[in-house]
């Protein structure tokens, strides 16, 4: 007898059989999706094959892993306090709140529960996104407090999306003003532009600005295109993944891998 055992496991989201042997070091894994019998090492391919074999479906290949990609090798190397992928849409607002939730009882609702709100919506949104070769991070660090609330990375370029709260208001968009119901007009989007020039700089690559309103009445008025910067409703985020090819999958990876490094964002 072989000795080997199999031991299905999950991994980001797909499904993978490993094979491993009574010592509990792996020697294989079969992967569902691919279909793909990766082999650590040769010498156990008439074991591992035979392990598998009530598992097995359809055409299979069989080989060594393959070589990791620059970006893989990055990820891989990365420490776990450094990685910004694990993020929460609106992480930064639910460890503030967490450390200090205010008062039990206010006369008006906590300002930052509305815009978590609208973080955790936009977030949700881009989230969706995934499956269609992008990936978004969520509330990226910059030097001085200032932060990023989304970063959109994928075939159709970079994008850093700023969501902003406006459910059952008016909305006036005079760049680079905003104006959000009866309060009082800020210069919004040169912050934003500021934003995604410093993204732009860490990366090394162009990153478009975006606001995205979260539940508007739908009178929104936007007094002239602004300059360089998509203004969008939450429910229009989808139209990103629209937007022409202009990153290969190899670079979309490598971006990626250097967006969630925390590292890559002190120098900006």
């Amino acid at each position: 007898m072989s000795g080997l055992r199999v031991v299905p496991t999950w991994r980001h989201g797909r499904e993978r059989l490993y094979v491993c042997g009574p010592d509990g070091e792996n020697v294989a894994w079969y992967d569902r999706e691919t279909g793909r019998v990766n082999l650590i090492g040769e010498d156990r391919r008439e074991d591992v094959l035979k392990a598998l074999k009530p598992f097995l479906a359809g055409s299979v290949t069989v080989g060594p892993p393959p070589v990791p990609t620059p970006a893989e090798l990055a990820r891989l190397s990365l420490h776990p306090d450094d990685d910004l992928a694990p993020n929460r849409p609106g992480e930064a607002l639910l460890v503030a709140l967490e450390r200090d939730p205010g008062p039990a009882h206010r006369l008006r609702p906590d300002p930052r529960r509305h815009a978590l709100t609208a973080e955790q919506t936009v977030g949700e949104a881009l989230d969706r996104l995934e499956g269609a070769g992008w990936h978004a991070l969520h509330s990226v660090p910059l030097p001085g407090g200032d932060r990023i609330h989304h970063l959109l990375i994928g075939p159709g370029g970079l994008f850093a999306v700023h969501a902003l709260y406006a459910r059952k208001q008016r909305v006036l968009v005079a760049d680079p003003m905003v104006t959000v119901g009866r309060r009082e007009a800020e210069p919004l989007l040169r912050r934003l532009r500021a934003e995604a020039d410093r993204a732009t700089h860490a990366l090394t690559a162009e990153v478009h600005p975006v606001l995205a309103l979260v539940g508007p009445t739908g009178n929104l008025t936007v007094t002239a295109q602004p300059r360089g910067v998509r203004v969008l409703q939450d429910t229009e985020l989808a139209a990103l993944a629209r937007v022409g090819g202009v990153l290969k999958p190899a670079d979309v990876e490598a971006l990626h891998a250097m967006a969630r490094d925390r590292g890559t964002w002190g120098r900006v």
